[in-house]
């Protein structure tokens, strides 16, 4: 191990690339937590969300998500206060298609005119240009995906985005997605607990799409104590959240995790994670675990 990787083991985890011009080391930050209760307003304490960021990218992640729904905008706006200028490797990437009405509440909303005006704000907001990964947070029923994708198709061929993802999707949605528009990337709910997308994870790995898992961290039997896992977490010196983000980072080239956290304590165990080898024993056996 060097001391490269110790002070930023971020970078440990390997790299994929978005659209196959765009590196990210493999585990990432999600901002969605930097609000206030029901991920509505301003956080709690708006300086120790300004820390986290910063030790984020201090410790190797050059990949942030956040969405305009996230505050609405409180996110955007604390990633550009603690983070802009931003460096050359930083990618941020955004999200619009959830309408927020109040604490708690989330409104697919995906009328070409609205993703349209979220993606301008997010520019403003975030202070940026161009948005390297603009993704689509949910797919509007109400509203045809074809036109949904073809709105951020012609963001794109406007040089207002530079790659298109999308987030809680079917292997059959992303399908027709990609007839649209070249999609490069899919966020969907995905952890060690929780794995209903496994057949659009091996849909990403056969089509060259990075996955990007939202709530990663699922511990179920790895948090208790007297599980016959408890050697594995001793062997490794590692806590029940390392070890399930590990396991992601095992499971699949294509996974790039995000996980958030309030607290710089938090994100450092979080980011120490990819400094962990699984041999595969102990990979089988978590995997067979939870």
């Amino acid at each position: 191990m060097t001391t490269e990787s110790i002070a930023r083991p971020a970078a440990a985890a390997g790299t994929v690339q978005l659209g196959g011009d765009l590196t990210v080391n493999r585990l990432g930050y999600g901002s969605m937590r930097l609000t206030g209760p029901g991920i509505w307003g301003e956080p709690t304490d708006p300086e120790q969300a300004v820390k986290v960021l910063r030790r984020a990218v201090e410790l190797g992640v050059n990949l942030i998500d956040t969405a305009d729904s996230y505050g609405p905008f409180t996110a955007e706006q604390t990633i550009r206060r603690a983070l802009h200028p931003y460096t050359d490797d930083l990618v941020i990437a955004t999200k619009a298609g959830l309408s927020r009405p109040g604490p708690n509440d989330w409104r697919p909303l995906g009328r070409p005119e609205y993703l349209r005006q979220q993606a301008e704000l997010s520019l403003r907001h975030l202070g940026l240009e161009r948005i390297d990964l603009f993704q689509l947070h949910r797919i509007d029923p109400a509203v045809p995906l074809e036109d949904q994708v073809g709105e951020l198709k012609l963001l794109q061929e406007e040089g207002k985005i530079r790659h298109i993802g999308l987030s809680e999707v079917t292997v059959e949605e992303i399908e027709r997605a990609r007839q649209v528009a070249e999609i490069v990337s899919v966020q969907n709910l995905y952890n060690l607990a929780d794995r209903k997308y496994e057949e659009v994870l091996h849909y990403c790995e056969q089509h060259n799409l990075v996955f990007i898992p939202w709530f990663p961290i699922a511990m179920g039997q790895l948090a208790e104590p007297g599980s016959r896992l408890a050697s594995v977490r001793v062997a490794h010196s590692a806590t029940a959240a390392q070890l399930a983000l590990a396991w992601l980072l095992r499971h699949s080239p294509v996974l790039l995790p995000i996980p958030g956290t309030t607290s710089v304590e938090h994100l450092e165990e979080n980011t120490a994670s990819a400094l962990i080898t699984l041999s595969d024993e102990e990979y089988e056996a978590i995997s067979a675990a939870v």
